[in-house]
């Protein structure tokens, strides 16, 4: 009878494998509500496998924000490649809509975000969220070579359109929701 031998993943393999089981896990429940017991449990690891990986909930749950942004900058950077021309207005645009599109597809990570901000209290997430924000101000303005006019109002449509989302507004046809989309991707 032939032996097959079961690969053993690397310490790296199962820290990606916690972060993005912790993002679902987060999402679904957030900073406060979410243990990290859930967490090794969905990734089919011991909870103290998850403590070798991560000190503490607090920098598991600052590693999904790290890795969250990182998501973030690949999306904006392949808007960047895709956009039809080099002036500020296309790639942002293009960024926009790539936006868009992200938190229509990742409501996990849409979620996690959110929840972050509101954990934002605890000091180590609020360095984190911090960190986050302006890696992606910075990341925009440098491929865009947008104004912090239209940087800022990048910022704030992606803030809106994450509130859209979370609350289903695509759902209501309302003067409300056609007010709050009007001039965007309708999410």
């Amino acid at each position: 009878m032939p032996v097959t031998s079961r690969k053993l993943s690397t310490a790296d393999e199962r820290r990606g494998t916690v972060l993005r089981t912790a993002i679902q896990a987060f999402a679904a429940r957030g900073y406060y509500g979410t243990t990290t017991a859930e967490v090794a449990k969905a990734a089919g690891i011991s909870q103290a496998y998850v403590y070798r990986l991560f000190p503490d909930k607090e920098a598991l749950f600052v590693a999904v924000i790290d890795h969250c942004a990182a998501l973030l900058r690949e999306n904006m950077t392949d808007a960047v490649a895709k956009a039809r021309g080099r002036e500020p207005e296309t790639v942002l645009a293009a960024m926009r809509t790539a936006y868009a599109r992200l938190i229509q597809d990742d409501r996990d990570l849409l979620r996690v975000l959110m929840h972050a901000n509101c954990a934002a209290s605890e000091p180590p997430i609020r360095e984190a969220i911090r960190a986050c924000y302006a890696k992606q101000v910075e990341y925009v303005r440098s491929a865009s070579g947008a104004s912090d006019d239209q940087v800022r109002s990048l910022i704030a449509d992606g803030l809106l359109a994450n509130v859209l989302v979370a609350i289903g507004a695509d759902e209501v046809d309302a003067p409300w929701t056609r007010t709050l989309f009007a001039g965007s991707e309708r999410a």
